[in-house]
C-alpha cells in the first residue's frame, strides 16, 4: 500500500474512505462490543461483505450497492 496524502488545499483528497470510516463506526463499531481482535475482525469482515457491499445503498452511486455497480461495469 503507498500512503495518501493530500495536496494542500485539497480535502477531498481521502473524503470517500473518512465517509466510510463514519458509516462503518455508527452503524456497527458503536452498537456492538468486541471481546477480542479475532471477534472484532470477523464482525467488521462481515459487516462489510455481507451488508455495507451487498445490500446497502449509496446515494454517490444513484441507490445502487457497490455489487450492483460492480457487475454491471462486468457485463458492459
Amino acid at each position: 500500500m503507498k500512503h495518501s496524502f493530500s495536496r494542500k488545499g485539497n480535502p477531498y483528497d481521502n473524503a470517500c474512505i473518512e465517509s466510510f470510516h463514519s458509516v462503518l463506526k455508527k452503524e456497527e463499531v458503536y452498537l456492538n462490543t468486541y471481546h477480542t481482535f479475532e471477534e472484532a475482525e470477523a464482525a467488521l469482515f462481515e459487516y462489510i461483505e455481507s451488508w455495507y457491499n451487498r445490500r446497502r445503498r449509496h446515494s454517490a452511486l444513484d441507490y445502487k450497492t457497490p455489487q450492483q455497480v460492480e457487475d454491471e461495469v462486468l457485463v458492459a
